[in-house]
């Protein structure tokens, strides 16, 4: 589980598992745990997180999305 990068509480990462899935980043914090698709940039999935934080945390994925769209090439492969 690759971790790309960490913004404050945040760990953006990858799990090795997801080659076969269109890009996307993992967004944890303690326990909690949100998938988001990067292109188009969307929330996929979420456990745990409430509503704002959710907001702020795709506000990062949309800040970030080209070095992880570039970081999910590098690891995964074109």
């Amino acid at each position: 589980m690759p971790t790309v990068f960490q913004d404050g509480p945040y760990s953006f990462v990858f799990f090795s598992s997801d080659q076969g899935e269109p890009p996307h980043i993992h967004v944890k914090r303690e326990r909690q745990i949100a998938k988001f698709w990067l292109n188009p940039t969307s929330l996929a999935k979420n456990r745990g997180f409430k509503e704002h934080e959710l907001n702020e945390i795709g506000r990062l994925v949309v800040k970030h999305q080209k070095p992880l769209l570039e970081a999910w090439h590098d690891y995964f492969g074109s």
